[in-house]
This record gives structure tokens, C-alpha cells and sequence, in this order.
């Protein structure tokens, strides 16, 4: 039996489009550095999570259309980390904590990845997932 069974087809998406499309984010505004860097370190901080949203995590969600302009991504991206933390709290509140601190660690590691100070980009984007992370 599969852990993610508590978990519809579609709530798995919605994880999986919040926690990715975070590192979309972080990637897309840091493209004046190294974007593939901040994507890569942030997608593996999201493959390195356990428990239920580990497991959820673990694929990169499939056939997904991201918007074209870090605008489109961020609509789409921001209202799914609120529903994602929603979702977690009606369907398994234990995890709703580690879905937090794992998006949080993959946003971090994302900004790590450039030299220095992270651009005031990464940083506003960095604020505004982790308000999204919090507004649930």
C-alpha cells in the first residue's frame, strides 16, 4: 500500500505544481545568474524530502503547462502553495509542517546557488513564496 494513497491523483498535482513551480520561480527570477543552478540545487532539496510529501514530491509533475513570463508562473504557482497548504491540513496535518520547511529549504537552496547576495529579485520572490507558504 502506497503512502500517497490518502492523496487523490489531483492533490498529488497540486503539491507537485506548488513545490516545483517554487523552484520555477526562484529559477526564472535568478536568470541573470545561473537559472539551471538554482534549479537544479532547488530540485534536489525537493527529491531529498520524507514522509507523505516526500513521496509526493519525488517526480517533478508531468505535462504541466507553466506560464511563459515569471507574472503567468507566479499566478499559477502562488494560489497553489495556499491550496497545497490547505489541502495538507484537511487531509494529513502532520504534514503540513514539512511541506512548508521543504518548499522553504528548496527556495533557499535555489538562492544559495548564486554567488553573493541573492538579486533583489530572487529575494521579493523568495518573500512572496514563503507568504504564500504562510497566508493558509
Amino acid at each position: 500500500m502506497s503512502v500517497t494513497l490518502a492523496l487523490t491523483d489531483q492533490d498529488q498535482l497540486t503539491l507537485r505544481i506548488a513545490a516545483w513551480g517554487a523552484v520555477f520561480l526562484m529559477s526564472a527570477a535568478g536568470a541573470a545568474g545561473s537559472a539551471h543552478k538554482a534549479g537544479t540545487e532547488g530540485s534536489i532539496a525537493l527529491t531529498s524530502a520524507t514522509g507523505l510529501v516526500g513521496h509526493v514530491l519525488a517526480k517533478a509533475p508531468k505535462g504541466v503547462r507553466y506560464g511563459r513570463t515569471v507574472a503567468e508562473l507566479a499566478d499559477q504557482v502562488l494560489p497553489a502553495l495556499t491550496a497545497s497548504m490547505n489541502l495538507l491540513r484537511q487531509q494529513d496535518p502532520a504534514e503540513v509542517e514539512n511541506f512548508r520547511r521543504t518548499v522553504v529549504v528548496a527556495v533557499e537552496a535555489a538562492t544559495r546557488s548564486q554567488k553573493g547576495e541573492p538579486s533583489p529579485a530572487m529575494a521579493e520572490m523568495a518573500r512572496k513564496i514563503t507568504e504564500a507558504l504562510d497566508v493558509a
